[in-house]
């Protein structure tokens, strides 16, 4: 699993540099802007929702290779949700962000994964459930049973967070990121073998039980 100091080399062309599309959907007031900015910026403070969708890019270099990932944090109110449709159009990876201590949020990210596989075909784009705040255990609604078991049922990758401890926030960044490089390489290498289909979204049992694993 990566880890918050680096990014573990993938199987990718050298000197390739990759562009690739994340984007947070969930509820209002879940952390999704707390969680880009912790990344980002290595700080946490209270902030307004989001009005419409902001957007902040990271590069991460690789020695011979690079990734560049665009990241679109879409506003959660409801009154923004068709225009968030048209912000995850053409996403790569996206988490879908809920509460610990709302069950409603963790309902709505369901509700958001039923969306994404409306405009995707199944695991063409990399999916990871994020439960936040988990500096707020003592008000938890959604254990991490559910989380783990909702996103081992659908094929997600899963971790829990706390922007506000700014813990596993690198991790979950970093991990998403790994699986994109891999689907690259994969799609690299299969590009050259004409009628062989690349398989999306099936990452081994074995690296989604080491994000959830704690």
């Amino acid at each position: 699993m990566a880890q918050a100091g680096g990014l573990p080399q993938a199987n990718t062309t050298s000197g390739q540099t990759y562009v690739k599309k994340l984007v947070l959907l969930g509820n209002s007031s879940v952390g999704k802007t707390s969680l880009v900015l912790r990344y980002m910026r290595e700080n946490f403070r209270s902030i307004l929702p989001t009005v419409g969708c902001a957007f902040f890019t990271k590069v991460m270099d690789l020695g011979s290779s690079s990734l560049k990932l665009e990241i679109w944090d879409t506003a959660g109110q409801e009154k923004y949700h068709s225009v968030c449709h048209l912000y995850f159009r053409g996403a790569n990876a996206a988490l879908l962000v809920y509460d610990i201590t709302r069950k409603d949020s963790f309902h709505k990210a369901q509700q958001w994964l039923e969306e994404l596989e409306k405009e995707f075909q199944p695991g063409e784009v990399v999916v990871m459930l994020v439960g936040n705040k988990t500096d707020l255990g003592e008000e938890r609604e959604v254990t991490f049973q559910e989380g783990k078991e909702f996103a081992e049922s659908k094929n997600l990758l899963f971790m829990e967070t706390s922007a506000k401890l700014n813990y596993q926030v690198s991790e979950v960044f970093n991990t998403v990121a790994q699986e994109l490089l891999q689907r690259a390489g994969e799609e690299g290498n299969s590009s050259s073998q004409e009628g062989e289909a690349v398989v999306l979204n099936q990452g081994p049992a074995v690296r989604r039980g080491q994000c959830c694993a704690r």
